[in-house]
């Protein structure tokens, strides 16, 4: 994907639900902005599990919001990096030729993206493009639980379930930038990778049951959506946190719903902690993950690095799940 035409571009679009197959690219015009927005030329992008959610429509209950037969908003990806080459007439926060980064509703995979200035902040000098893509959607959720529902402390004993993928290399990572002990739980191919961001123990899920030991730990971090919640209480404290960001398996009508909702009720007779975690794009998140990427304390774990022009086999491969850490979409040299 290159820039050939100042009127128009090319972009990723889903004419229909489904998975990677139903994607091609268009030519479409190129966004103006709004008075709050910003125009941003895409360097790099990564895949996020809510681009699958938005663009297979499920769970069905998402397309009440998003088009019930097809999706509203054809435009797909949600976390970038890019130069600002377009800002609003209300616009101060930022002007052409800054380096931004953030997750936007929709739109990433496409040569220019247009958003409100509220989902972007600058990537610092010393950053490059390619981690700074890769930490919105992610570094967000994994630091909104730790920090915000879990109160992470320096000394807690912390227990991130499902530590190898997007959202749980990152927690891995916060956790002991924290200054907590981290206890990784992942697959066999995936231990030495956690074992080199940091975990202070690694479980391997295919040998060894956490919840069967005799350990105990301040907050369980769950990611992977696969254990009862009866499992993960076992293994709390008596005062512990429990956080959710995958929830159980609940079919394609209401996905987690029923596994939320007895989180929720059970919290309510337990001096234990046990809460669903909805991650909410926030600028100061993207400038603290930043700060800690500049000084070394968070480094992206890169699973796939792949050109713009193949998002659709990208993301084929991503919906296939066993993910160790990010996939990543290049659509121009980074700098």
């Amino acid at each position: 994907m290159t820039d050939v035409d100042t009127e128009r571009m090319t972009a990723w679009v889903a004419p229909r639900y489904g998975g990677g197959e139903v994607l091609r690219t268009e030519i479409v015009p190129r966004p103006e902005p709004g008075e709050r927005d910003v125009v941003v030329r895409v360097h790099a992008a990564s895949l996020c599990s809510g681009d699958l959610h938005l663009l297979s429509g499920t769970p069905y209950l998402l397309r009440l919001g998003f088009g019930l037969r097809r999706p509203k908003n054809r435009m797909i990806g949600q976390n970038l990096a890019g130069e600002v080459v377009a800002v609003g007439a209300e616009v101060g926060e930022f002007q052409v030729g800054d380096r931004v980064f953030g997750e936007v509703p929709s739109g990433a995979f496409a040569e220019f993206v247009r958003a409100d200035v509220k989902w972007f902040a600058l990537v610092p000098d010393g950053l490059d493009m390619e981690t700074a893509a890769a930490m919105p959607d992610s570094g967000m959720t994994a630091l909104q639980g730790l920090r915000d529902i879990g109160k992470l402390a320096p000394g807690h004993r912390v227990l991130v379930n499902g530590a190898s993928g997007g959202v749980g290399t990152f927690a891995v990572q916060i956790a002991k930038a924290f200054g907590a002990h981290v206890t990784a739980v992942c697959s066999t191919r995936h231990l030495d990778m956690v074992r080199e961001i940091g975990a202070d123990t690694v479980i391997d899920y295919t040998t060894t049951d956490f919840a069967a030991r005799n350990e105990t730990y301040d907050i369980i971090f769950d990611l992977a959506g696969n254990r009862k919640l009866r499992d993960h209480r076992r293994a709390l404290t008596p005062e512990g946190v429990f956080i959710s960001s995958a929830g159980a398996p609940g079919g394609n009508w209401l996905g987690p719903i029923r596994w939320l909702g007895s989180v929720l009720l059970t919290n309510l007779f337990t001096r234990q902690t046990l809460k669903p975690l909805l991650m909410r794009p926030v600028t100061a998140d993207l400038q603290y993950l930043a700060e800690l990427a500049t000084t070394g304390s968070l480094r992206p774990v890169i699973q796939r690095h792949l050109p713009l022009s193949e998002a659709a086999a990208a993301i084929g491969l991503f919906a296939e799940g066993h993910a160790s850490g990010k996939t990543l979409l290049t659509a121009l040299p980074v700098r």
